[in-house]
């Protein structure tokens, strides 16, 4: 019979060997987040101070803002079916994420503002605007001051507070998990490893039942898309800036918008931006607004939908 010492010390080095794993598996992690982004972007100087982006593909121009926890690399991952499509992505990160800089003015206006002086340094004179999430802010506001600028405007999956309630309601669970990963890669990366579906819904506002439902390549952009997130800690000041600027009521003039506009979103996203498309829809001059039934915040399922709407819609304008 085995002792009751020999049960304990194996017990004892099993709990060993596992933390060992988890922490080799949590630098593996954080190895693979800083091989995704080094070299791959650029630094330019401007007037708020350093300010990250990336150009991928050939072809017409198109710009990909990313969405609330990204930088450009989720622009790149947001816009790959377009840059199949023959467009050249540029691809920025907000302010206070990233390499970007975290100005004191750190508005959606002044965001768009700055992006003239990366359309300058590159050379670009006018060109389509995407705006994901979030990211929806800064587009909307580029749209409006600088038209000149702007050929296209497209606001896929828009976060604003257009009701004066914030959109977003977050469960007592919901605001447990995100205070203990905001600022905390390895909070970030527990909870992404043990109960990823948990993250899925809390932070990318997507019912991760869909996952079942959606092509082995879809469920792959997914967990990109989740593990893009990574590293948290370089985007603590965007993250809670963004949920800011979403959740107060929003001081765009929407309705002096000129340039062609598309919205786009899915009904069961649980941020309710397709309640908010909607009401974009109505204050946005001759806006083509498309709302598909299901897909969650990060429209699973309809990647090369949300491409080939954009494509068509930069073309025939």
């Amino acid at each position: 019979m085995i002792s009751r010492r020999a049960v304990l010390t194996g017990l004892g080095g099993l709990v060993l060997a596992s933390g060992a794993y988890a922490t080799g598996a949590y630098r593996s992690a954080i190895a693979a987040a800083d091989a995704r982004l080094v070299r791959k972007s650029s630094l330019i100087e401007t007037t708020a101070g350093a300010f990250e982006y990336a150009v991928a593909g050939s072809g017409p121009p198109a710009m990909m803002i990313h969405g609330t926890g990204g930088g450009f690399d989720q622009g790149l991952l947001f816009a790959h079916a377009l840059r199949e499509k023959g467009f050249r992505i540029v691809s920025p990160s907000r302010f206070g994420y990233l390499r970007s800089a975290f100005p004191l003015d750190a508005s959606p206006w002044h965001q768009a503002d700055i992006l003239v002086e990366l359309l300058d340094h590159l050379g670009i004179e006018r060109l389509p605007i995407i705006g994901g999430s979030a990211g929806a802010l800064t587009a909307a506001e580029f749209a409006l001051r600088h038209p000149e600028r702007c050929s296209h405007l497209v606001l896929l999956a828009p976060a604003a507070n257009l009701t004066g309630k914030d959109p977003v309601e977050f469960s007592a669970l919901q605001r447990t998990t995100l205070n203990a990963v905001l600022g905390s890669n390895l909070a970030f990366w527990a909870l992404a490893t043990l109960a990823p579906g948990r993250m899925i819904r809390t932070l990318l506002a997507t019912d991760p039942a869909l996952l079942s439902r959606v092509s082995p390549e879809e469920q792959r952009r997914a967990s990109l898309i989740l593990d893009g997130l990574l590293p948290i800690s370089r985007k603590t000041d965007g993250l809670r800036t963004d949920g800011v600027w979403a959740g107060t009521p929003s001081l765009t003039a929407y309705q002096d918008i000129t340039v062609p506009t598309l919205i786009m979103s899915c009904e069961d996203d649980l941020f309710r931006t397709a309640e908010t498309a909607r009401h974009l829809a109505d204050r946005i001059p001759n806006a083509t607004l498309r709302v598909w039934p299901e897909g969650g915040h990060i429209w699973l399922g309809h990647d090369t939908d949300v491409a080939r709407e954009i494509a068509d819609f930069a073309r025939s304008h």
